[in-house]
């Protein structure tokens, strides 16, 4: 005698315990991930690369000049350059004698000797720095060169009050003064030499 299952769909009892279930498991993660519960959720950040096209050719700043001088002007400049070499030697050696006066490593005599051989070198100075002067069709050059004789004369003058002012009877106020002025024109022509040839030199 065969035996009938009163129910013919015995699946119908497993479905719902089997949804039941799904259901718990899927509140239960969904609570977890709203809780941040051990759970960290960091946002991905995407670094945005800038492309920078390669330059074809690097750019040169640098700029090149070439200053060609007329013969003439080359020989002035290298005339005055050799004067201002000319005027560090004469004032070494007024400065030295100047200097073994005042030690009295010097006789009055000797000193008064070397005093008056400096007022010659200083007026030789003077017609060397006087001619020949640079060409006349540089008009710019000729005002510098005039500038550089009027030192020139001062330098002169300056070792002519040298002397007077050794064989005064002051205690060496008008020597002192005038090797100041000297020291002073000296310098003034050696910077005034340094401009010119900077100035027509430079490109």
């Amino acid at each position: 005698m065969e035996t009938f299952n009163e129910d013919p769909k015995p699946g119908r009892l497993v479905l719902p315990l089997v949804l039941i279930g799904m259901i718990a498991t899927t509140y239960t993660f969904i609570n977890r991930v709203s809780t941040n519960n051990n759970l960290e959720i960091e946002p991905i950040v995407e670094e945005a690369t800038e492309i920078t096209e390669p330059d074809s050719t690097p750019e040169d700043t640098t700029t090149t000049t070439t200053t060609t001088l007329p013969d003439e002007v080359v020989t002035y400049l290298e005339e005055i350059s050799s004067e201002k070499i000319q005027s560090i030697d004469l004032a070494t050696k007024v400065l030295e004698a100047n200097d073994n006066w005042d030690n009295e490593s010097l006789t009055y005599q000797e000193a008064k000797d070397e005093f008056a051989e400096f007022i010659q070198d200083a007026e030789q100075f003077l017609n060397t720095v006087s001619e020949p002067g640079p060409p006349s069709t540089f008009a710019g050059l000729v005002k510098s060169h005039e500038e550089l004789k009027s030192i020139a004369q001062l330098i002169y003058e300056d070792t002519e009050e040298l002397l007077a002012g050794l064989t005064s009877s002051d205690t060496g106020q008008q020597r002192a003064a005038a090797l100041e002025s000297f020291n002073t024109n000296i310098n003034l022509f050696q910077e005034k030499v340094e401009e010119i040839v900077a100035i027509n030199t430079s490109g």
